[in-house]
């Protein structure tokens, strides 16, 4: 059994699931989307950001508007 595709895959899937929380917390505020990503390791937040711009680009992009300093929650 090859469980580094699996733990791949089901990290690909927690990213995948974070990240439409993300989205769904923008309409709360810039403080709701850091608190989710705070809870987060340095490379899920990373591609959380990366799937969150890929799935909802005008949301990731009201996102940058509120808060420039997105970059920062990443690492």
């Amino acid at each position: 059994m090859d469980t580094d595709k699996e733990d791949s895959t089901s990290w690909w899937e927690r990213v995948k699931y974070y990240a439409q929380l993300a989205i769904e917390r923008v309409e709360f505020g810039v403080n709701a989307v850091k608190e989710l990503l705070s809870t987060l390791t340095s490379d899920e937040r990373c591609g959380v950001m990366l799937k969150f711009e890929d799935i909802n680009p005008e949301k990731f992009a009201q996102l940058v508007t509120d808060a420039p300093d997105w970059v920062e929650w990443r690492g």
